[in-house]
Parts: structure tokens; sequence; C-alpha cells
């Protein structure tokens, strides 16, 4: 006779794919509705997917968790649908774009703050603005590597228009207008436009910051218009009632134990330090980022990280990592199913009996070798108190992540030649219950 772990198994090699999930209809301007469009972030699922699971897994007034919060998301999505959004990410811009895409601020003041900011930069930026340069330079303090990345003339142009937004007496406005001075710097440097590797290319053509700041602005005015009507009254009279941004690890979610009904989240994959590589822009800016390599430290699975000997509650965990060997990646894959299994664990503490959990990740390989995350992370739930109560097998038409590797380096690269393999084709969503 079976016992219940092995009836309640789901082997994920056998889910079939699932085109209800996929969302492939929906365009650019579905998916990028009310404050969804803000940010352009690496990886993020669309707001229908976080929305159809929220509905399905939660009741109005519940608590809904993403502790790798990353754009906000679901956040955005549990408070439009009447629940209580709890996000926190390590990333100190996605805890920005979290807070700024999940805060209703009056429109007409918004706007007021808008016309006047307008107004005094294309004054600073209208001919020589040496005076205006000066005052910024001996205001903020600026990391060298922006050098690295941005022309001279757009550099003074940035630092004029981000001394401005910072005297901005009103935080959340002020946090508004920071996000779109973040969203157009890479327009603004030689970073290679369609490329999600921190590539340069010296033959760019720069856009105008100034222009491209007031356009940004503009548009994110608007669609806040939008945000502010979907929400209840309620929630906007008591916006920290209902919503709670933290700059935080994900394995320290600010909740008491078993108060959480639903986690919904998206992990970041394997190789996250290319997350770490895509926020250097405002990151610099901001004064966020010292050293890119220790920036790297902070984010899950970083091979630079040393470790005890761990159980990690997967035994094909234990068999990828002896496929890869004891190299920089090898290391890099163990800590990462170390880290993940610690936030499993706190999403455990959280959630109710009979709460889920979930989570959205893909499968992909490294040198030959299959990195399966998804039966890796249905092995450790199960082996830390959960059951499987669905795997949703769903392709990803409209996510954006760097499409192929290279076979033989493992890398991320941009190509279309038939020797590479699409990186992320399809990806699950593990739906695991608390018991």
């Amino acid at each position: 006779m079976k016992n219940q772990k092995e009836i309640e198994t789901i082997d994920i090699s056998r889910v079939s794919i699932d085109n209800t999930w996929s969302f492939s209809d929906k365009t650019v301007k579905d998916t990028s509705y009310a404050t969804h469009g803000y940010y352009t972030y690496p990886a993020k699922f669309i707001p229908q997917l976080a929305s159809r699971l929220i509905i399905e897994y939660s009741n109005e007034n519940e608590i809904v968790v993403d502790p790798f919060m990353g754009s906000g998301t679901t956040i955005v999505e549990a408070i439009i649908n009447n629940r209580r959004g709890v996000g926190l990410d390590i990333n100190n811009i996605a805890n920005l774009i979290g807070k700024v895409k999940t805060t209703p601020i009056d429109n007409i003041i918004l706007s007021e703050v808008f016309t006047l900011l307008a107004f005094d930069l294309e004054t600073r930026l209208n001919g020589n603005y040496s005076k205006y340069l000066k005052q910024a330079i001996e205001e903020l303090q600026l990391n060298k590597r922006i050098d690295y990345w941005f022309r001279k003339n757009e550099k003074e142009q940035l630092l004029i228009i981000l001394q401005r937004i910072k005297q901005i007496e009103h935080n959340d406005i002020r946090d508004f207008f920071l996000l779109a001075f973040a969203q157009i710097l890479k327009s603004c440097s030689i970073w290679l436009q369609k490329s999600v590797k921190p590539t340069r290319d010296f033959s760019k053509e720069i856009s105008e910051p100034l222009k491209l700041f007031l356009k940004q602005s503009q548009k994110m005015i608007k669609k806040h218009g939008e945000f502010n009507d979907l929400l209840a009254d309620e929630t906007k009279r008591n916006i920290n009632k209902y919503r709670t941004i933290k700059l935080e690890d994900s394995r320290k979610i600010p909740c008491k134990n078993n108060e959480v009904t639903l986690i919904v989240t998206s992990p970041p994959y394997v190789t996250s330090y290319e997350y770490a590589d895509l926020h250097q822009l405002p990151s610099l800016w901001f004064g966020y980022l010292d050293e890119l390599s220790e920036f790297r430290k902070k984010f899950i699975g970083s091979a630079y990280k040393e470790r005890e000997s761990i159980d990690l509650k997967s035994s094909l965990a234990e068999e990828i990592f002896s496929l890869l060997g004891n190299n920089k990646k090898g290391r890099e894959v163990i800590n990462y199913f170390a880290d993940m299994l610690e936030s499993f664990n706190e999403m455990k503490r959280v959630l109710k009996k009979g709460g889920k959990a979930c989570i959205v990740i893909g499968n992909t390989q490294f040198k030959g070798v299959k990195i399966l995350n998804a039966e890796v992370f249905q092995e450790q739930f199960e082996n830390i108190g959960f059951r499987t109560f669905n795997i949703i097998h769903r392709e990803i038409p409209s996510k954006m992540l760097p499409s192929t590797r290279d076979i033989s380096s493992g890398q991320f690269v941009k190509s279309t030649k038939s020797e590479l393999k699409l990186a992320y084709p399809t990806e699950y969503i593990l739906i695991m219950e608390k018991l």
C-alpha cells in the first residue's frame, strides 16, 4: 500500500502544458495596465497570472505574500483584489518599485508637482546650465562607475534632473519621480538597448534625458490615475494597513506564525547575479551600489558564500551538485538550493495550515547538466511539511528573460543560432499546501 506522500506526489515530468495559463492572447497594453508598466524588470510574471492565483486560492482581506517581490506585481494585484499584500525584496530598486507601484497618490497633487518640476527643469537645462550643474555636484556624490555607462552631456543633465527630484518634500511623490528617472537611465546610457546583459554600445543613439523623463512621468501619472480608480476607498484611506513593502531578505517575512493564506512568488533563477547586473544603473545613481562584487553577494545563490555542510532535503539537488562538481558553478547551485530551502521554511512558518505557496519557476541546463529547479523545489517542500496540491505547466511567451544559453559555456547570449537552446521555454507553477 502506498503511503500518503506517494499518493499525493505529482510527477512533474508528466504534467502537460495548460494553455489557459499562458495568457498568450494578452497584449503589452493588457499586461501593463495600471502601474504594471512603470519599470522594465527582468523575468517578471504578468499580472493576469498573479491575479488568477490570488482569486483562486485566497479570499478578500486575507494576507498574500511575495517574499521575492521584484517589480511588485503580486502586491499590486493583491490590493486591487481587496487582499492585504506583503512584499519584500533584498534589492533596493525592487523596494522602490514596489512602494511606488502600490502607493495611491492624489492625481491632482501629483500633476501639480509635475507641472512645477517640468518648468524648473526646462529652465535649468535651457542653455548654459553650469550654475545648476555645480550645485548638483556639490549636493550629490556620484559613483565613479557612472562614467563607464554615461557620456558627459547626458550625465550632466541627469545629474541636474536627479538633484531637482530630490528637492521634492513629499516622500511618496519624490519616490514616484525617482522611479521615472530610474526607468529612463538605460535609454540615456551606452548600455546596449536590447540587451539584458551589461554590454556597452559606443555607437548608440542616446535619448535626450529631459524629454524622456517628462514623457515617462506623464505616462506614469496617467497610469496612476487608473490604479487609484481600481483601489477600494478603504484601501486608499488605509494603505499601510493593506500593503506592506519591506527591504528585507526572503527568510525574514514580516508576518506572524500561521497568519498568511497565500504566497505567490517567482524566485530568482540559479544565475541570480545576472539580475544584480541588470539593476546597476539606478543602483549607481541612487548610491545603492559601491562595489558590484559586494552587491552580487546579497542575492540568492551567490557563489561567494561559504557554507558548512547542509541537508538540502533533496536527493536530486545533491545529484545535480555532484554532476556539476565542486567548482564556482557547482557552489552557486548548491548555495541556491540551500538558500531556497531556508526561504521555504520561512514560508512554512507564516502560512496557515492549508495555506498555499505558489512558486513560479522554470528548469534549465548548464553545460549539459539539467538544473531541475521545479523538481528540487517540490522535493524540498514535501520534505518539510507540505503536500503537492497542484502543478501547472505553462508556456512563457511574454516573460523578459535572456532567451538562450550557449551550450559550451552555459552563459546567456543573444543569438538565433541553431546550436543555442532556449533557457526557459516553459515554466511551472508549483502549488504546495502546508499540512
